[in-house]
């Protein structure tokens, strides 16, 4: 996938929910991409797998996770977008899990708009390899 470039400084001052809002899109491609690159073909199957690594749930758990493998910047915009009034509030989550998803969906709209492709690709498949693990199995 091409990532636009824009400047660092346009894209610091987005708002969280903007972030969120482009990190949800990549991410749920993303994802996509990746049961029908894994051989699923029925959809059903794909809905459900894409439904457990994108629940706001599975990206708090992810986000969590990723504390110590992300970048200060990056830690920084997951911050601001966790205690942000993005106006919408959970419609199938409990609050603390979706500001903490909004954060973790507000750093991929951050890398994705500054053109950092492969740090992009780095904390997506490292996301993935804790979405695709057990709660609490290896590889957390």
């Amino acid at each position: 996938m091409t990532t636009p470039t824009s400047r660092a400084d346009q894209v610091e001052r987005l708002p969280a929910g903007v972030l969120a809002y482009v990190g949800d899109a990549v991410y749920e491609l993303y994802v996509r991409v990746r049961l029908v690159q894994g051989g699923l073909r029925d959809l059903d199957e794909l809905h459900r797998g894409a439904v457990m690594r994108v629940s706001a749930k599975a990206q708090a758990r992810t986000l969590a996770q990723l504390d110590t493998f992300l970048r200060s910047d990056e830690l920084e915009v997951a911050r601001r977008a966790r205690n942000a009034h993005t106006g919408r509030g959970p419609r199938n989550a409990a609050v603390l899990d979706y500001r903490h998803s909004t954060g973790f969906e507000a750093v991929l709209g951050y890398l994705y708009l500054l053109g950092r492709e492969e740090r992009l690709r780095e904390v997506i498949e490292k996301a993935l390899t804790i979405a695709d693990a057990p709660p609490g199995g290896p590889g957390q």
